[in-house]
This record gives C-alpha cells, structure tokens and sequence, in this order.
C-alpha cells in the first residue's frame, strides 16, 4: 500500500466519526454499556474476520499484555464516557467538548520527552477552551444545570482519549489486528458491566436497531481499523490536521438530520474548537 493510499484509508475514519454523535442519539434510550457492548462485539468480529483472512492471528501472540490492556482500557473509557455523555446533554455541544481531545493531545504531547509547549499551544488551548465556555454557558439560553453531568463526562471523555493517544507512545507499536483483541476485550467488560449495573433496554425500532448497527460497523468498529492503517502507514501529520474537521464536521451533519437547532452560538463554539485545534497543531 503507497502512502497516499495508506492517508486517504486513515481518512475514512474522520468521516465515520463525523456520525458518531448522530447515530448515538438515533440508538436511544439503550444504556451506554449496554451500548458499548453490542458495539465493540460488532466491531471486534469484524476485525477477528478480517485477522483469519489476512493470516495476522500468529502475530496476536507476540504482542505484550500491557499493550492488549492498555489499547482495550482506552476504548472502553472513551466510548463508555461518550455515550454516556450523549444521554444526558444535548448532543451537538456534548459532541463538541468531547471533540477536545484533538487539541488535548497537542498540549499534552509538548510535555512528552524531547518536546516543549509554544505560545502557539497555548492561544490554541485558550480558543478551545473559550468555545467550551459558550456551550456550557448555554449561548443565549444561558447557563443549564441539568446539562452539566454530561459535559462533565464530554470533558472527561476529551481528556480520556487525548491521554490515551499520548501515552501510546510510550507503550510501543503493535498490528493493525491488536485492534481487534481490544474491541473484543472491550465488548466482553461492557456486557459484564451492564449486567451489573445497568437495567437492560435493547434499542428500540427499526432506527434504534439500524443506528447501533451502523454504530459497530463504522464510528466504532471499521474507524478504528482504518486510522491504524493511516496514521502507521500513511501521512500522520496530514491525518492528525484532518481530524481537526471532525467537530464541525459532526455539528454539521446534526444539524442537516435536524437533531440540533443552527444558532450562532453553536457555530462559533464549533469554529473556537476547531481554530484552537488548528493553531496549537500549526505551532508544534
């Protein structure tokens, strides 16, 4: 696979993350582990499939328990966060702060090693957290309490996933098939969590079965796949710009399915994220 190739396959994981927000809203009212669980099962069949077709299962042997713990803890955390997150505030803001994690993981990366924060990261950090401040402010609405638990957990989930893909560094590479030990392992401590905790709701009707679906086979099964192929085998600078039109890219496609209202307050919250994102990734 050429490089280019390799970069425009990573692409089609910023596309299908572009419709997590929506087809998270469309799975309602299925409880978030219980969601993460029919999720990564789809998602780590698909990819156990695809590992027994390209003859990679030999190499599942040789990769380290702590990458297999580490890769599977950081899904589960995200997703676990972010649909939980979803269910209880609006999705196109919730959608918004958790779509810090682009700009998270350029401030946290400057503490790495070798690297150092800029001015640059800083004014970026500052728009960023700005455009959080107007969507918790509640724009022109004003400031909503009930709200606050799943911007909390949006903050959270931004702050999982940036930690997450930062400290991977330190863990060591592994192949694209570890992906699929981690939805696996994923699957089996959400279906073990919910059964705990949570009361059983499958999704409901032909829209909530269609968006869960839709949801493992996409946003969060074939996403992760081909970002793995991306960002190892393709242009990781051009890939790590390109997620940065993931927030308007998902506020975009709600307000198109008419799960969110337009308002200027949500357009300058979308563009402070991204432009902060943008400029902080341009000074490293």
């Amino acid at each position: 696979m050429t490089r280019s190739t390799a970069t425009a396959v990573g692409f089609v994981a910023v596309l299908l993350w572009a419709l997590l927000a929506l087809l998270t809203v469309g799975s309602a009212p299925t409880p978030p582990l219980l969601l993460n669980a029919i999720c990564f099962t789809i998602g780590g069949i698909l990819g156990l499939i695809w590992t027994l077709r390209t003859g990679g299962l030999g190499q599942l042997r040789d990769i380290s328990w702590k990458v297999y713990a580490f890769g599977s803890l950081g899904l589960f955390g995200y997703h676990a966060l972010y649909f939980s997150a979803l269910r209880l505030a609006p999705a196109a803001e919730a959608g918004l702060i958790a779509y810090l994690w682009p700009l998270l993981i350029v401030l946290f990366s400057g503490l790495l090693p070798g690297e150092r924060l800029r001015p640059g990261h800083l004014i970026g950090a500052l728009l960023g957290f700005a455009g959080a401040a107007a969507i918790i402010a509640g724009g022109s609405g004003g400031f909503q309490a009930e709200y606050l638990p799943g911007y909390i957990l949006a903050f959270l989930c931004a702050l999982t996933w940036s930690s997450y893909s930062v400290l991977s560094r330190l863990v060591g590479s592994a192949p694209t098939s570890s992906v699929s030990v981690f939805c696996t392992a994923t699957a089996i401590a959400s279906w073990a969590l919910h059964f705990a905790v949570e009361e059983t709701v499958w999704p409901q009707g032909t829209l909530g079965w269609a968006s869960t679906l839709l949801l493992g086979l996409g946003p969060v099964g074939l996403a992760f796949y081909v970002w793995d192929i991306g960002v190892k085998q393709g242009d990781i600078q051009m890939l790590g710009t390109s997620s940065y039109a993931a927030p308007l890219l998902s506020t975009l496609v709600l307000v198109l399915a008419g799960v969110a209202d337009p308002s200027w307050a949500l357009a300058l919250a979308a563009a402070l994220i991204t432009a902060g994102a943008a400029i902080a990734a341009k000074s490293g």
